[in-house]
């Protein structure tokens, strides 16, 4: 018997174009290993199990399914945009729990391309943390249950990990694609501004936030980046060569970076360099004051998302991180220190194409409730493991998260591509070099 669990969306969607299968059997198959393994992970917050069957029945019966590019393919949505008969709870019990009118437009657009929604993913509360978890669970990498898969796309990032989907919808403010991508052993990508819709919270966090694909494959996730995007990806330069600086530098002072990460990086620039690009060490000059701005703009945007809560039921790490944040808020809405770092950093884009990186510095936290522990505690945490990241949601450039290497427990470790605005489709090309190059295993070897 043929099993579609651990097969790229790719192929799902190909099998199902061709009638080799149906969207019912692809969809029933990843519902059973959800319901097998979800009880050790932790990625859903609520499984669709009878709406997605129905969905993907009446999918099999449509008369364009040859049309679609995702005909068929089961994917998981982070539970911080709606889907339509669904709550949205943002990993909170201060949000309302009716269900919403309507799909988010990226949700639209990937039902539209035939893809079928078979649950929410767990988020931190507010999606605010580099860890996942709270009231509605805590979500685990696949590959080491004994760390937190991060966040705030964890929930998502450990579902396509585990292979309970072969893509899901995530998005990214201050890393929350690229952060549980690089534990759990995904391509992302966080598109520049613009490229894809946003409407994320109350404001996207000022511009900050994208949404964006988690996929096991370069391949599926040009193709869900294409479909979020409808269909409008940058065409990209014809030149192979790309002149790529490598830094190893943390962006934010006095945060050292670990050997794998390290390692990682070196490992993908010789790569690289076989490949024919002109590769440089080269440290984009970060200003002292990026640490700060990027508190600012971090706890300010939950701020304004929490306004409208009663913050009595907000965890106190949440509660803490929004009252700082109003301090900042009117300085942040103007823009100024994201315009300013924007231009501090363009000259050096000018002499390099694309910048590698670790990236993360460190692997992630251990897999708890981290919630219940103080805000303090918790801002250190994602800052001494996490610091990489930042500066490109600030500057609102896209980048993304390639697997390379591994850490001594056998999880996954990975590197950070950035590039210039419209540069998505380079920095996929680039990532399709590396995974020729050097493959990776592409689901955990997670059995319950």
């Amino acid at each position: 018997m043929t099993t579609w669990v651990g097969r790229t969306a790719v192929e799902i969607a190909a099998a199902v174009r061709d009638k080799q299968v149906t969207a019912r059997e692809v969809v029933a198959e990843h519902l059973e290993r959800i319901a097998r393994l979800d009880g050790t992970v932790g990625a859903f917050r609520t499984v669709r199990r009878e709406a997605a069957l129905a969905e993907a029945e009446a999918l099999g019966a449509r008369g364009d399914l040859d049309q679609l590019p995702l005909a068929g393919v089961p994917v998981a949505v982070k539970d911080n945009v709606t889907v339509a008969g669904e709550s949205m709870r943002v990993g909170s019990v201060a949000t309302p729990d009716a269900p919403a009118d309507e799909d988010h437009v990226t949700v639209a657009r990937l039902r539209a391309a035939g893809a079928v929604v078979v649950g929410l993913t767990n988020v931190p509360e507010l999606c605010v943390f580099g860890t996942t978890d709270g009231a509605h669970g805590t979500a685990r990498n696949p590959w080491d249950p004994s760390r937190s898969t991060g966040g705030s796309s964890g929930g998502s990032a450990a579902a396509v990990a585990a292979g309970m989907v072969p893509i899901a919808l995530g998005n990214d403010g201050m890393g929350s694609l690229r952060i549980p991508a690089a534990n759990c052993g995904l391509v992302t990508i966080k598109p520049g501004r613009g490229l894809v819709p946003a409407g994320i919270g109350d404001g996207d966090w000022f511009g900050m936030s994208e949404n964006g694909p988690l996929a096991t494959t370069v391949e599926d996730a040009r193709l869900m980046l294409s479909v979020l995007a409808d269909g409008d990806l940058p065409p990209g330069r014809t030149s192979v060569a790309k002149r790529i600086a490598v830094s190893l530098r943390s962006p934010i002072a006095g945060i050292a970076v670990s050997a794998p990460y390290r390692a990682a990086a070196r490992e993908t620039a010789g790569l690289l360099i076989k490949a024919g690009h002109q590769v440089r060490r080269a440290d984009p000059p970060y200003p002292l004051s990026l640490s700060l701005t990027s508190l600012q703009h971090w706890t300010a945007g939950t701020a304004v998302d929490a306004r409208s809560l009663d913050r009595r039921l907000l965890a106190r790490r949440t509660r803490v991180h929004a009252a700082i944040g109003t301090r900042f808020t009117n300085r942040v809405r103007t823009g100024d220190a994201r315009e300013e770092l924007r231009q501090r950093l363009t000259p050096f884009f000018e002499q390099y194409d694309i910048l590698l990186t670790p990236a993360l510095a460190r692997r992630s936290p251990a897999a708890a409730r981290w919630d219940e522990r103080g805000w303090l505690r918790n801002v250190l945490a994602n800052t001494t493991y996490s610091p990489f990241t930042p500066p490109w949601n600030l500057t609102g450039w896209p980048a993304m998260a390639v697997p390379v290497g591994a850490l001594r427990s056998g999880a996954p470790c990975a590197v950070q591509l950035v590039g210039r605005p419209g540069m998505e489709t380079e920095l996929l090309d680039l990532a399709a070099q590396l995974e020729k190059l050097r493959p990776w295993e592409r689901t955990a070897p997670l059995e319950g």
